[in-house]
């Protein structure tokens, strides 16, 4: 009942290329090359908050044929995290500085990582100026919107992604590796889990109940598990969800459940929560076989959050220590021995930006594209109108 889904693209070493806007990328966005490479591609990264800073920019300046060429913020605070961080890198307060640059001097890549609101406004701006495009998840509010910017990029024959790291997660790579080998015969049921303890508000747009803000843990770590889910198991044909606000002075959902029927019938259960004191397995995985029980996060955002860098001491990126391993098996509890240790793949963030290096100069498709996030973005719609209305969505 599940499908084998493809491996994700591994970052090989290549040449440097020679920046240049000359993309004509199919309806996939796969561009053609038009030239010999030779240097780097230039890259600005727009927004240096937890994304721009944590993700996006350490990734982009580890990737062989990338380089990042600008920070695009406009906090004095943020200016000066970035000059130290990154001494060589252009600082702009505002994103027109970067539409409007001469051809000698202009990017490659755009990555914006600034709030959700601006996600559609600076891409539709990027896009029409005719440089290729990454935007954090979500990429829009809403389908329809994502539908457009992908519709945009095909007119424009302009390269467009959408940055999903959690499908280069340990544990996701190794849930692939094991369908993939038909370990768990065919799923019945998959149950993710992207909990955390956070009783006290930290602030900021995130959780603003503002709807123009695309606030809350549905679109923010929903946007993670409702994509993992439809990659591993396909398309939703119905939704059911439960939004909550728990904590007090919380505008929006902070412990959010979405039940998604797949059209192979596979069900998947998703659990987003900032107020879980004691947290369930990352991945619960029933099949007609055996299950599958992974616990604990996949170690890569913490790492960066500490200022590591993949390759950058020479120790191994996205291991976890042995004790951390899933387990798999049948009839017997992981947590009092059962089933058997499955080694975890390492953790592969650097792998997305190596896609898109790649893609770029002409060896492969976008490594997420537009019209995935559109379909991610219509189960989270319909989680909404489900949650709010009481009814199960039927797509």
């Amino acid at each position: 009942m599940n499908p084998t889904p493809p491996t994700p693209p591994k970052p090989t070493p290549t040449p440097k290329p020679t920046p240049t806007h000359a993309h004509t990328p199919t309806h996939a966005q796969t561009p053609t090359p038009t030239h010999t490479p030779t240097h780097p591609l230039r890259v600005a990264v727009i927004g240096y908050g937890l994304a721009g800073s944590v993700f996006h920019a350490p990734l982009v300046a580890a990737t062989d044929g990338l380089v990042l060429d600008t920070v695009v913020t406009s906090d004095p605070g943020r200016q000066a995290q970035a000059r130290e961080a990154y001494p060589d890198v252009r600082i702009t307060a505002s994103p027109e500085d970067v539409w409007a640059r001469d051809p000698e001097a202009a990017v490659d890549l755009v990555v914006i990582a600034s709030p959700n609101k601006t996600h559609v406004p600076l891409a539709t701006a990027a896009l029409n100026a005719g440089i290729p495009v990454v935007v954090d998840k979500p990429l829009a509010a809403t389908a329809a919107e994502a539908r457009e910017l992908a519709e945009l990029a095909d007119r424009t024959g302009t390269f467009l992604s959408v940055f999903q790291n959690r499908r280069w997660d340990n544990d996701f790579l190794t849930l692939r590796r094991l369908l993939s080998a038909g370990e768990l015969g065919d799923v019945q049921r998959f149950e993710s889990r992207f909990e955390r303890w956070r009783p006290q508000l930290k602030g900021g747009w995130r959780e603003s109940g503002a709807p123009e803000e695309i606030g809350g843990l549905l679109y923010d770590l929903g946007s993670h598990v409702v994509d993992q889910a439809l990659v591993l198991f396909g398309p939703a044909v119905r939704v059911y969800a439960e939004t909550d606000v728990r904590r007090p002075g919380a505008e929006t959902d902070d412990d959010t459940f979405i039940a998604i029927t797949h059209a192979n019938g596979v069900r998947s259960h998703l659990y987003v929560s900032a107020t879980t004191a004691q947290l369930g397995p990352r991945f619960r995985v029933l099949g007609s076989r055996a299950g599958y029980v992974k616990y604990g996060l996949d170690p890569q955002e913490a790492a960066l959050r500490e200022g590591h860098r993949p390759g950058g001491d020479g120790t191994p990126w996205g291991e976890e220590p042995e004790h951390m391993w899933g387990r798999l098996g049948s009839g017997e509890s992981p947590l009092t021995g059962g089933g058997t240790p499955v080694p975890t793949q390492p953790g592969d963030y650097p792998a997305y930006y190596a896609a898109v290096a790649a893609a770029l100069r002409g060896g492969g498709q976008a490594p997420v594209t537009a019209h995935e996030a559109a379909q991610c973005l219509a189960v989270l719609e319909a989680a909404r109108v489900s949650s709010r209305d009481g009814v199960t969505v039927d797509l």
